[in-house]
């Protein structure tokens, strides 16, 4: 890829991947329950490597496989996302023991894991997470509090769990644990969303961790929390253009058959100048992923900004872009079934979770100051 296009073979690629995702992805999702880890859905993900390209790709190959999965099936896309998400905790900061029990079951679609930093009244500020870990006299912790708004919770088979053990005031006394779903005092339930993948709440009620169960260093949680959501804060962008680019081509090809007015609604200049309008923001968010990305594989220092304007910008764009689709067909997109109908009901949540638009700002602007 050099600064403008992506190269040959990475095209032919995403063109796959696209392929993959109608064909054989979308059926097995269509199948799921709403709400529900699709475990079938999963375990096709697994077979087809798509879950190891997840654990061995860099941020720029990452963003590509979610844009192309998103494009056909978001249920897929969304699917492997978090399987990425909660797993890579246990990648970069588990021990072998730790990576050698979850990762061989993760990349094959049979373990479902899950990114546990949401609270109730810890969202868009993270490190005033209220999660307890309390020393007990064996050398280990209990943990007690609740988690919200935790994607495949309560379905997970193990959990990345971010508590306050106290070792420093706010971001400085976090810690990570790998908590696994049978731990006693672990329950949880499912929350009704408007989008259609799992989420659910967590209570924690003395659940027993011990050093084994460490993700990391005591103390240095956060930093693994950071380092997870800067990889992958660039493919949530990714996933956001995919979305983008399926409303717009869906956009392109209604307009150009709709006849109204003695034509087709493309040949009116209001009709045209908003599909470039969506083009164009489309594009300009495109570039800024994977221009992200590459920073990102590059080991650039100023991912945190870079990865940051990605995720505004193409998620912002995807709600925009998706709106106007809705609006240029009409009653139509509103039919439940239909695929703008379904996106509409996907785009929205991306702005809010792995850090809001607002607190994308937040960290912009930190870092143009620093």
């Amino acid at each position: 890829m050099n600064g403008f296009a992506l190269g040959v073979e990475q095209e032919e690629w995403c063109g796959r991947l696209r392929a993959l995702a109608a064909d054989r992805l979308r059926p097995l999702a269509d199948k799921g329950e709403p709400g529900r880890v699709n475990r079938p859905l999963l375990a096709a993900l697994g077979e087809l490597g798509l879950l190891e390209r997840v654990f061995t790709s860099g941020a720029l190959e990452l963003c590509l496989l979610r844009e192309s999965l998103a494009y056909g099936c978001t249920e897929a896309e969304t699917a492997l996302a978090l399987q990425g998400l909660g797993a890579h905790p246990v990648l970069s900061s588990g021990t072998p023991e730790q990576r050698a029990r979850w990762l061989p079951e993760v990349r094959a679609g049979r373990a479902v894991a899950a990114f546990a930093l949401s609270e109730p009244g810890a969202g868009s500020d993270a490190a005033a997470l209220a999660l307890e870990a309390v020393r007990d006299a064996g050398g280990g912790w209990r943990l007690g509090g609740e988690k919200c708004w935790i994607s495949n919770a309560p379905e997970a088979d193990f959990y990345t769990v971010f508590a306050r053990t106290g070792e420093g005031p706010a971001a400085k006394g976090v810690t990570a644990f790998l908590v696994p779903a049978d731990r006693p005092g672990l329950s949880g339930e499912p929350l009704d969303m408007l989008s259609p993948h799992p989420i659910g709440r967590l209570s924690f009620d003395g659940v027993p961790v011990g050093p084994q169960d460490l993700l990391g260093e005591p103390g240095r949680g956060f930093r693994v929390a950071m380092d997870t959501l800067n990889l992958f804060r660039p493919s949530v962008g990714a996933f956001a253009v995919g979305m983008a680019r399926a409303a717009l081509d869906a956009t392109l090809a209604y307009t150009a058959a709709r006849r109204a007015f003695g034509g087709v609604l493309g040949d009116l200049q209001a009709v045209g100048h908003r599909v470039a309008e969506m083009a164009t923001r489309t594009e300009a968010a495109r570039l800024l992923v994977y221009a992200a990305a590459g920073a990102y594989d590059a080991g650039s220092p100023d991912v945190p900004r870079r990865s940051a304007m990605a995720k505004l910008l193409a998620t912002e764009t995807a709600q925009y872009v998706v709106d106007h689709a809705v609006q240029l067909h009409g009653a139509v997109a509103l039919q439940r079934g239909h695929l703008l109908e379904h996106l509409y009901r996907e785009v929205r949540a991306p702005r809010i979770y792995e850090g809001a638009s607002e607190v994308q700002r937040t960290i912009i602007a930190k870092e143009l100051y620093r």
